[in-house]
């Protein structure tokens, strides 16, 4: 059974933070806040976690997993970044967009859209999340924490609990989150395309 810990939404304790960080490095599922909506995530070397992330959101092999980064550095070591792209993602991040982008040698072949070879790329704008990913030094491979059958994301840690305590590792509580997902972004054309409208306002980059 999964233990929850209650970290502050705000000024995240470090120790709390350092224990969800050594569950992550075991290979412990977690769900964390996020400035759209709660994550579930893992560690981005192990397969095994991935594997149970996509068996309690019943994915299929399609599904893109997102890295959750610190900075644009760190997309820029997962990502080819030309110039225009780059200034979009500058002048949207921190913030809750997911930017997709053609996958650099660095992210392994299981996270990557199999016929596409993309990746989901994005910097969150919440603490919590933040202290997660200075703490453990890379980024997260995430995915929306919404259940097979519902049409929302969950939101309330209550309900998290209440459902997932026995199928994740540790779920931290930091009180209520927003209820859509992130806007998604394609960055790979002359374009911006936008494949998901959510959280973040995408109106410049439509006609």
């Amino acid at each position: 059974m999964g233990q929850t810990l209650h970290i502050h939404p705000q000024n995240p304790q470090s120790r709390l933070i350092n224990q969800v960080v050594a569950v992550m490095r075991k290979g412990g599922v977690v769900v964390y806040p996020t400035d759209s909506c709660y994550a579930i995530g893992c560690h981005i070397g192990d397969k095994a976690a991935q594997d149970r992330i996509r068996k309690i959101r019943r994915l299929g092999e399609e599904h893109d997993f997102t890295l959750v980064c610190r900075d644009l550095s760190e997309i820029s070591l997962y990502a080819k970044v030309d110039n225009s792209a780059y200034k979009i993602i500058r002048s949207l991040t921190p913030g809750p967009y997911t930017f997709i982008l053609k996958a650099t040698r660095e992210v392994p072949r299981r996270l990557q859209n199999p016929k596409r070879k993309t990746i989901g790329l994005r910097i969150p704008d919440h603490p919590v999340a933040q202290a997660l990913l200075e703490a453990l030094g890379e980024p997260i491979m995430s995915s929306t924490l919404q259940l097979p059958g519902d049409d929302l994301p969950l939101s309330d840690p209550d309900e998290i609990q209440e459902r997932l305590e026995k199928q994740v590792d540790l779920i931290i509580d930091s009180g209520a989150c927003e209820l859509e997902p992130t806007s998604v972004i394609e960055l790979m054309g002359d374009f911006p395309v936008i494949r998901r409208r959510g959280r973040g306002d995408v109106s410049q980059f439509e006609d």
